[in-house]
Order: C-alpha cells, then sequence, then structure tokens
C-alpha cells in the first residue's frame, strides 16, 4: 500500500537540509569511523585511555563525536540546537546522560536537573516531551532487591519511598506544566519495580489525557502481552495509557546475564520475531487510539512507514497529537527530516550533561552502530548520497 503523503526516506534533499557542507564531511569522517569495527575500538579504547590519565582531549571530544551526538552540556547550551530543529519542524526532547549515580545526593541533583528541563519545557513548544531514567534516581541494588521482592531492611524502605517520591515530584511537575514525561526501559531484573511506579503514576496524573509514558522494549519475548495488559488495566482504572515504544537497548548483556545465572533469556530469539512484535504493538495502540497515546521511538524505516499507513487507514491527520515519531540526535535525520516534512510530530532525543559524564552513553552509541547490522553503513551511504548530489549540483 502506497502513503498519500508519498513519503521517501531516500529523499537526502530533505535529510540534510540542516547541514552545511563542512558539517556533513564531518558526519561522513565520524560514521566511517563507526562503520569500520577495529577503528571504532580503536577510537573508543584511546578516549577512555585518554580520559582515564586526564588528557586534554575534551575539546576534541566536544568538537567531534559530542556534537554529532548530543546538544550540550547544560540545557543553555542546548538551547541553539532547540531552535536549529524547530526551524524543521522537529521538537527536542532533553536527555540528561549522566549515569551512575550511587548516592541520595547524587540522586537528588539528577532530579533537580529534571525538574529544570521540564520548567524548560513548559515555556519552549519545541520542547514536546521530557524523559527521565529511574536509575537516575534510585539505587540499582535496591531497585534489584525490591523486583526480586527480597525483605527490605528499615534503610532501605526509607530509601526506596524517597525514590517513589522524586519520581512522583517529577510527574507531578510535568502534569502542573502540561508537559508528557517519557519514563525509560531499563534491564529485565529491575524493570518490574519502574513499571509499577509508571502505572501508579498514570494513575494519578493521566485522568484528562496521557502525561506519563512507560516504556516498552519489544525485543523481549513477554512486552507485547505486557503491553496489552496495561491497556487493560489502563482501561479498567479509567485513564489513559502513554506507550512509547523501542526494540530495546541492553540485547547482549541480557542473554549473557541469562546464559550465566541458568534461566531462559528474555530476548526474542530473532530480529524478526522483534520487527513483528514492534509493528504489532504499533497496530494494537493505533486501534485502541481512544485510550493510547503512543510514541514511536524508532530508526527502522519499515516501521516509520507502516505507522504512517496505519494512521492514514484510520483517517487520523498526520499532526494527530496522540502520535509521535522519535529518533536519536544525530542520527536517521532521513527518518525524522522526511516525516516532518510531510507533517508528522516528529521529535529528536537530544542527551545532554557534562562530557565525561555522558561518555558512556556515547561509548554504547559507538557500540550499537558498529553491531547494528546495517545501522552505520545505512547512515554512511545516506551521507556520501548527499555530498555526492550536492557536488552534482554545483
Amino acid at each position: 500500500m502506497q502513503l498519500k503523503s508519498n513519503i521517501s526516506f531516500d529523499n537526502t534533499s530533505v535529510a540534510f537540509e540542516s547541514k552545511s557542507d563542512a558539517e556533513l564531511r564531518k558526519s561522513n569522517f565520524l560514521f566511517s569511523v563507526v562503520n569500520n569495527p577495529v577503528m571504532s575500538d580503536l577510537a573508543t579504547g584511546s578516549v577512555k585511555l585518554a580520559l582515564a590519565i586526564k588528557l586534554p582531549v575534551k575539546p576534541i571530544i566536544k568538537k567531534t563525536v559530542f556534537a554529532q551526538f548530543c546538544g550540550g552540556e547544560t540545557i543553555e547550551e542546548c538551547k541553539k540546537t532547540i531552535n536549529e530543529l524547530q526551524d524543521y519542524k522537529i521538537g527536542t526532547i532533553l536527555d540528561y546522560s549522566v549515569e551512575g549515580g550511587v548516592s541520595e545526593e547524587s540522586f537528588d541533583e539528577t532530579k533537580k536537573e529534571l525538574l529544570r528541563t521540564i520548567e524548560t519545557a513548559k515555556n519552549n513548544e519545541g520542547i514536546p516531551f521530557c524523559v527521565f531514567k529511574v536509575t537516575g534516581l534510585a539505587s540499582t541494588p535496591l531497585l534489584q532487591k525490591v523486583h526480586e521482592d527480597k525483605p527490605l531492611s528499615i534503610d532501605e524502605r526509607e530509601a526506596f519511598n524517597r525514590v517513589k517520591e522524586r519520581v512522583d515530584e517529577i510527574c507531578k511537575a510535568a502534569f502542573d506544566s502540561g508537559v508528557p514525561i517519557l519514563i525509560d526501559a531499563e534491564e529485565t531484573w529491575i524493570q518490574d519495580p519502574i513499571d509499577t511506579i509508571a502505572y501508579e503514576m498514570m494513575e494519578k496524573y493521566n485522568k484528562q489525557k496521557a502525561i506519563v509514558y512507560n516504556t516498552y522494549q519489544m525485543y523481549r519475548v513477554d512486552m507485547l502481552d505486557n503491553l496489552r495488559k496495561a491497556f487493560h488495566y489502563a482501561t479498567m482504572n479509567n485513564y489513559y495509557l502513554g506507550a512509547k515504544l523501542v526494540r530495546g537497548a541492553y540485547m547482549e548483556k541480557e542473554r549473557e546475564r541469562a546464559e550465566e545465572k541458568g534461566y531462559d533469556s528474555p530476548i526474542q530469539p530473532t530480529k524478526d520475531a522483534t520487527d513483528k512484535d514492534f509493528d504489532k504493538a504499533l497496530a494494537f495502540c493505533i486501534d485502541n487510539k481512544q485510550r493510547v497515546s503512543v510514541v514511536c521511538g524508532s530508526h527502522n524505516e519499515y516501521s516509520n512507514y507502516y505507522l504512517a499507513l496505519l494512521m492514514e487507514k484510520h483517517s487520523m491527520h498526520n499532526n494527530d497529537e496522540r502520535v509521535w515519531f522519535a529518533q536519536l540526535y544525530g542520527m536517521s535525520d532521513n527518518i525524522s527530516y522526511n516525516l516532518s516534512k510531510a507533517g508528522y510530530n516528529v521529535a529528536k532525543y537530544v542527551p545532554y550533561g557534562p562530557v565525561k559524564s555522558v561518555m558512556p552513553y556515547l561509548f554504547r552509541r559507538a557500540n550499537e552502530n558498529t553491531s547494528v547490522a546495517g545501522q552505520s553503513s545505512r547512515e554512511l551511504s545516506l551521507i556520501k548520497k548527499e555530498i555526492k548530489r550536492r557536488k552534482n549540483h554545483k
């Protein structure tokens, strides 16, 4: 079936309209490195070593990989990126990407920063969503203990209550500001308490519309069923379900842990199985659009095209506020910019934070781009195609 809006994700003149020739050449260099596993390993290893022995590499990182995938070190620094994306009718989801806090003080600092992102979004239509990870507000061992339903000490119970209070403060601020907020998914062995908190927040703040969104990692074998149960629970308790669909981010780690501890892997057996469940989840959300709002967090061209087809089949406007398409900043501009040009709601996840603190995120991006079949080579081929097109048009 052909879309009436006739979107082409191969249209590089739209995809890279916002990039100068120099920026395009820089992207070409970066994806050439990422696309080569040996070069990528060498580059990430060198950066890790340089940071460990405190070499002054921050300016180089900031001008290269950081500039490609991040908006800045602070919200203020991100404003240029927010405005540039908004010029092309693409929203920004400010993603405070500082990881690995372990103290109550660090969790409270992260909470304050997340509240600042909501305050910024409240007065800026270029920021349609905010986002957070519960592990930025809680200790992972504590979440794991709750997930495993082990008895908590008095101190642990108090700490977990503080986690719930932080999340509630963030969701209340989002509700009061009218800014939808996405709760990111995490590893399976800490996910249950995150889901429980997310649904408590939805029941509290999603009575009129979806403000709080939970994230569904469709590479999990149980996730389509989890989504259906979440919808059923929302219907029974009379609130709106906010669903962000992603394929998933912890596949190797999940499989290794399952093998090491001797339980069945929670991950789909094949990529095809993941793709099928992802597209079934999209169809489920659109079939139940009266109660479900969906963010399609995908770099898969077919899934984005399929969602646009579903919307057309249901006679929905391209800019229906219940449906958003989202990609990571610095990647899949062929999807984001072409969808935006056709009038769909599109947003980019824009990570930010101090360079050193954001490095774990950037290392993961490099690793995923190298390991996900075809991702960086697809990026590279599109960039090269646009460079060639521009040369031919001069």
